[in-house]
């Protein structure tokens, strides 16, 4: 559940998919009920938010003693709609590695217009919603008010819109990692066989000349090279890869001799969930700071 309060700044300074959001919600022509609705998103009338799967439920208090119940959702991609997208995913690592540090890629349509397909809504009609208000408008102010809110959602956590076209952030990361495996593998298969032709070349030609004698690599000659790379490094081809959502190398480190304390049986617990947290934001900050570094 989000935080169901505005501010009377408003959303303030947000990133960049959270402001196309917010230009698409006032895009609306009915300028007054926009209004309205953002009063009722400032002043708590949205009463909660959940974000359910591939749907958005909430209760807004209106005018009435119950509480109004709507729902929002977006269009699903299917299936091969996200193999698409997913390749095209895969041919810039950047996008990668941004998704990962829980930034969108500001390009990141590029990949979505592989499957045809848009992640942001191109206009508000886009965006299905029901509510059990009486006014036959939609969306009608308590609508437009979980508009407001969810813009803040977004911005919390971008991995929002990608559930909302039908793949959840873990489920989106494993298929990442799957598809760059299966691509990796395919990678070394491909090299497999080519060094196969050029062995089976190189005896045809030693073969042919046996007197002559092909020269070692020059790593073989000085094994300190084994260790240099002096070429330049292409962004896209290097691939900074963090820990899964969750790990911090704790549970792999196994159970920690911590002393318990009879009077404080829970402070284990809280000690590993606080490294647990530290370890995970100083895990997004080292990986803003690489890419940052890398040029982006």
């Amino acid at each position: 559940m989000t935080n169901t309060t505005l501010g009377k700044e408003g959303l303030g300074q947000q990133p960049w998919w959270v402001v196309e959001w917010m230009e698409l919600i006032n895009s609306y022509r009915y300028k007054k009920r926009l209004e309205r609705a953002w009063i009722y998103a400032r002043e708590g009338n949205v009463l909660s938010i959940r974000f359910e799967g591939r749907r958005v439920q909430a209760r807004v208090q209106g005018t009435e003693p119950e509480p109004y119940k709507l729902k929002l959702w977006l269009d699903v991609l299917n299936d091969e709609d996200w193999d698409f997208v997913l390749e095209a995913l895969l041919q810039k690592a950047r996008w990668t590695c941004q998704l990962l540090a829980g930034v969108m890629p500001d390009d990141i349509e590029r990949a979505f217009a592989a499957s045809g397909k848009r992640l942001f809504p191109f206009k508000l009609q886009e965006v299905r919603s029901e509510c059990s208000c009486p006014d036959k408008a939609n969306p009608c102010k308590h609508i437009s008010a979980v508009y407001f809110l969810m813009g803040e959602r977004f911005s919390e956590d971008p991995f929002v819109l990608f559930q909302l076209r039908g793949r959840t952030r873990t489920k989106l990361l494993e298929d990442l990692a799957e598809y760059r495996l299966k691509a990796l593998e395919a990678r070394a298969k491909a090299a497999a066989e080519a060094g196969a032709s050029e062995n089976a070349a190189a005896a045809s030609d030693t073969n042919a000349n046996p007197d002559q004698v092909t020269p070692p690599h020059p790593a073989v000659l000085d094994p300190t090279l084994w260790w240099r790379y002096d070429a330049s490094l292409d962004g896209d081809l290097v691939v900074i890869t963090p820990a899964m959502e969750g790990d911090t190398g704790l549970d792999a480190a196994g159970e920690l001799p911590l002393a318990e304390e009879p009077k404080f049986p829970d402070a284990k617990k809280q000690f590993l969930d606080h490294l647990r947290a530290q370890g995970q934001v100083l895990g997004q900050q080292a990986m803003l700071a690489a890419m940052t570094a890398g040029g982006g």
